[in-house]
């Protein structure tokens, strides 16, 4: 594997929980759509149509703006063989690859060793939130956690030990039976998760940023204005993650689901804005990714997890509109009866960002040869 000098960053929006991507890219000509959603269904004044066939929910309305600029592409019917159901199991699929097996090494970690080798720079990778995703967990490579930039600043020393150990608590708690507790204090004992190293060399980034955008005050805005502080600060940070939390909607999708992608749409237009105050937006592509959809047919309060869901790739070198296929919603291509298709493997769109925005070798790190798309102006 190669790694290349390009300074292109990366950020990787996780919608934990599931969302759902019919009632977020809506199929509003499709009959089929109205057959099986009784209630979680959009009204005629509900989106925002893009094309013949598909319109965004209006809620997200700054997704309508970016797309008609050209700097968002959505790719529909995003998913893997079989996919599982389980919130746990699916994420932890998407953050290693591993669709058969119980995987220890996640793909952003890899990418990190990929681009810092020698794991010189504890900043090379960034999760904005509590403990650390396992999808930047690999043994040896340093990242760094932080869950609240602004506040981590003004903490006295024995509370940002706190904040640490909890941080490698927090880490214990949540891989140590799924991967074993041998790879977890492997992991621990290679890097120490090495936050507070990496957090003090931030702590002076909240008091050095301006900007005149204001963002919401809502975790995925605040969540975004610290990567924007964090990358106009030039530390180095190539890969960012965080996520967004609440796209569980079982039972209270309409009231829910449309704040949820306010505040996500929102919060990635003012980041992209700040970026471009900046000047800084070139070198900028953002992730946003689920871990399935949700079912076709609705439980008559909600969805349930289903699959071929959706993800998204915004950013000013993004070329913007539609890829792969939307699932089929016609019920007799219904996987297990009651769910989509996907259409396009998740590891060819990590290795879409990998190789041709990161410019590292996507293959090892994706476990194989897959589909990739062309998103970028490259």
């Amino acid at each position: 594997m190669t790694t290349k000098n390009s300074e292109k960053t990366l950020v990787v929006v996780q919608l934990t929980g599931g969302n759902d991507f019919m009632n977020t890219i809506v199929p509003y000509t499709n009959s089929h759509y109205y057959d099986a959603r009784k209630k979680i269904v959009l009204g005629q004044d509900d989106f925002l149509p893009i094309n013949d066939t598909l319109a965004i929910n209006k809620n997200a309305a700054p997704f309508k703006r970016m797309f008609d600029e050209g700097n968002m592409a959505i790719i529909q019917g995003i998913g893997y063989p079989n996919s599982n159901r389980s919130h746990f199991r699916g994420m932890d699929i998407w953050h290693t690859c591993e669709p058969d097996k119980v995987g220890s090494e996640g793909w952003l970690g890899l990418a990190v060793r990929e681009i810092d080798t020698r794991g010189e720079n504890v900043l090379t990778g960034v999760n904005i939130g509590q403990g650390l995703p396992r999808a930047m967990a690999v043994a040896g490579v340093p990242v760094t956690s932080i869950s609240d930039l602004e506040g981590y600043g003004v903490m006295k020393r024995l509370e940002q030990e706190q904040l640490r150990d909890k941080a490698l608590q927090a880490f214990k708690d949540i891989y140590g039976q799924a991967i074993g507790s041998g790879v977890v204090a492997e992991y621990i004992g290679k890097t120490g998760l090495d936050v507070l190293r990496g957090a003090d060399m931030l702590s002076e980034v909240a008091e050095n940023y301006n900007s005149t955008v204001e963002y919401a005050d809502n975790s995925i805005a605040k969540s975004l204005r610290d990567v924007a502080r964090i990358h106009l600060s030039g530390l180095g940070t190539r890969i960012f993650y965080t996520n967004h939390g609440g796209y569980d909607t079982h039972a209270n999708e309409m009231p829910a689901h449309p704040k949820l992608i306010s505040d996500l749409s929102g919060a990635i237009s003012d980041f992209i804005d700040d970026l471009e105050e900046h000047e800084a937006a070139d070198d900028v592509a953002i992730l946003v990714f689920t871990e399935f959809g949700r079912r076709m047919r609705d439980n008559g309060s909600g969805t349930d997890h289903g699959s071929g869901g959706g993800a998204f790739l915004f950013g000013k070198n993004v070329k913007g509109g539609l890829y792969s296929d939307y699932p089929s919603l016609d019920p007799a291509n219904w996987e297990h009866s009651e769910d989509l298709q996907h259409t396009i493997d998740f590891r060819g769109i990590y290795g879409t960002v990998l190789q041709q925005w990161l410019e590292i070798e996507a293959k090892p790190i994706v476990k194989g040869d897959f589909e990739q798309i062309s998103p970028f102006y490259l």
